[in-house]
């Protein structure tokens, strides 16, 4: 983006926010997409040219940024309870709405359309975006569920220690016909992380095992049969019970996606799309500060056809469980 277009996109967000009163992005989200259709012709036909291309990775830079930016926030509860960078979540919001629909899920940051992510005292070694000191491996997002996103949004606020994001993707073409093969059949469990662990699934304050959670029944591969899908977290997706050579493949899966990883560092005002379909992804380990200057972006999920989630939910809702 050149500095005509940052300007014209914080002048839209800056009027968006002037004409309401309140700030409650689910309310308002039909309304953001209208708004979309405002931003500066050469972002929309750039996006729309990567989702029609089905680009595994997509990366805006110059998106407006508060050069009064507030302290990064101790945790997310903070940043909802402060309503911490706004206009910036209305940027994220403005720009991922030409990709699709953002949508939220009941049990994670109280069903914000909007996450915040950035590490928290006494997360550090949780298997969410709250960690520091813990890697997340290679995953797809909610892996757990047919409805889970087709696009995850960061956009960075702050990253002064260059932390990154890992991203990684298969030619599935080029696999092993055998592993291709079981990759492609029924043979995984597919469970919620530890960020889907809601109330009825803690047992004396921690996470039940993910095998005694709610899954589904599907394959690692999926999809065109010349560029297939993936679907794969090695922390949440396991073999059926006794099926050595799925679990075999999905070793061997999990090897090939982190040799062929790649780190993404965002800085301020760079914003990442990724197919969620087409690449897995992860993040690096990292020192928090706690004074304010931690790694923080915003984060959403998006889906190309707002109707699934519709089915789902049965509702008009773009809030998921």
């Amino acid at each position: 983006m050149n500095q005509n277009e940052t300007d014209a996109v914080a002048a839209l967000a800056d009027r968006f926010l002037a004409g309401h009163q309140g700030w409650e992005p689910l309310l308002l989200a039909d309304e953001i997409r209208a708004e979309s259709e405002r931003l500066p012709l050469g972002i929309r036909q750039f996006l729309v040219a990567c989702r029609t291309a089905e680009e595994p990775v997509i990366t805006l830079a110059n998106l407006p940024v508060d050069e009064h930016l507030v302290p990064t926030p101790a945790s997310w509860q903070v940043a909802e309870k402060e309503g911490a960078a706004i206009r910036e979540e209305l940027v994220l919001l403005l720009v991922a709405s030409v990709l699709g629909d953002p949508f939220a899920w009941a049990n994670q940051q109280n069903g914000r359309l909007v996450h915040d992510v950035c590490p928290a005292k006494g997360q550090e070694s949780s298997l969410t975006s709250a960690s520091s000191e813990t890697q997340l491996t290679l995953h797809t997002e909610d892996v757990f569920h047919a409805c889970r996103g087709d696009y995850v949004a960061l956009m960075c606020l702050r990253n002064p220690d260059g932390v990154g994001t890992t991203v990684a993707g298969l030619d599935a073409r080029s696999l092993p016909e055998p592993l291709r093969e079981v990759l492609g059949q029924d043979r995984f469990r597919f469970y919620p992380d530890d960020s889907h662990a809601t109330a009825p699934r803690y047992s004396g304050g921690r996470p039940v095992a993910p095998e005694e959670r709610e899954h589904e029944v599907a394959s690692v591969l999926f999809g065109p049969a010349d560029a297939p899908y993936l679907r794969i977290d090695a922390d949440f997706t396991r073999a059926l019970p006794g099926d050595a050579e799925a679990g075999r493949a999905m070793e061997e899966c999990a090897d090939l996606l982190n040799a062929s990883a790649e780190r993404v560092v965002l800085g301020p005002g760079e914003a990442v799309f990724l197919d969620n379909y087409r690449v897995v992804h992860g993040r690096d380990v990292f020192v928090p500060r706690y004074d304010g200057e931690d790694r923080w972006l915003k984060r959403t999920s998006v889906v190309r056809d707002l109707r699934r989630t519709y089915v789902h939910t049965r509702s008009r809702s773009r809030v998921l469980g």
